[in-house]
């Protein structure tokens, strides 16, 4: 009874270190993206970390809770990641054009959210479009519908 009730106890301390979202969640990879261009300039505010989190619930509908364990876990991803190859394949198997468009709106808005837009954090945008499937046009009209406002 001893060992069961230690098992049953160390069973719930591992469950902490499990993540919640598995790799091939499609919500783990656009966050990864999102958290990599937030991150390509060198620093993350916590004013970014908001906006990303912000983002996050709204586009996938969790609730802060479930949104700041997503962008921890995003943020861990990147860190893991070697290219941005991973997370856009599972994007572009899961999502149909409007939805990898969303995700590149949603990099836009991360990226102006400071007022301007650092050349890797453009530089980034464009290479994730170009492995979502993402055209020029939809890109650069993405582009210009968040800076004037306009943005989804």
């Amino acid at each position: 009874m001893f060992d069961a009730i230690s098992k049953f106890i160390a069973d719930l301390a591992r469950s902490d270190d499990v993540r919640t979202f598995s790799e091939d969640d499609q919500r783990l990879a656009a966050a990864a993206l999102l958290y990599h261009v937030i991150a390509v300039d060198g620093l993350v505010t916590e004013d970014e970390r908001t906006l990303l989190a912000d983002l996050l619930m709204r586009r996938f509908g969790l609730g802060i809770d479930a949104a700041e364990k997503l962008v921890n876990e995003a943020e861990a991803a990147d860190r893991e990641a070697v290219d941005l190859y991973g997370f856009t394949s599972i994007l572009k198997r899961k999502l149909d054009e409007p939805g990898r468009e969303r995700i590149v709106e949603m990099m836009w808005k991360l990226t102006y959210a400071d007022g301007t837009v650092h050349e890797f954090e453009d530089n980034v945008i464009w290479r994730v479009a170009e492995l979502l499937g993402v055209s020029s046009q939809a890109r650069i009209r993405l582009k210009q519908a968040v800076r004037t406002g306009l943005g989804r």
